[in-house]
């Protein structure tokens, strides 16, 4: 098995959503966004990107801004008929917000992968243009 400091992020979430208990004690929507919150927290912290564009990529995906943090974004997705209390899901509506949680997570950090692939990928512009320096 790939250490956890080995994975890429994609990889990392993907095995936090296998065994959410793992990570958080009972598995609960709220415990994994804090959990989460708490990830993003520390990536940022040591110059990492975190969950850096998260909140946007999930308004984007939704289609609609409101005034809700991710958290919020994630329940509007999973649950569009509303809830009424994010810690305190019916347990049919927290296991539908946790599987929606990791595959969303995973469609985000699939995208942010193919965008730096695809920046890898470029030329460098600067590297084909000609440097020269006139005297006048």
């Amino acid at each position: 098995m790939t250490q956890l400091s080995e994975m890429s992020e994609r990889e990392y979430f993907a095995h936090i959503g296998h065994r959410p208990g793992m990570f958080v004690g009972k598995a609960s929507f709220s415990m994994l966004a804090a959990f989460l919150t708490g990830y993003d927290q520390h990536a940022v912290r040591h110059g990492g990107p975190g969950l850096t564009g998260w909140h946007e990529w999930l308004v984007a995906r939704r289609g609609r801004h409101c005034n809700h943090a991710w958290p919020g974004q994630v329940l509007h997705i999973a649950l569009p008929d509303g809830w009424d209390d994010a810690s305190h899901l019916p347990p049919e509506d927290e296991k539908r917000a946790i599987k929606v949680l990791f595959q969303l997570l995973d469609e985000f950090a699939a995208e942010r992968e193919a965008g730096s692939d695809a920046e890898d990928d470029e030329p460098d512009e600067l590297a084909t243009v000609p440097q020269s320096r006139e005297e006048t």
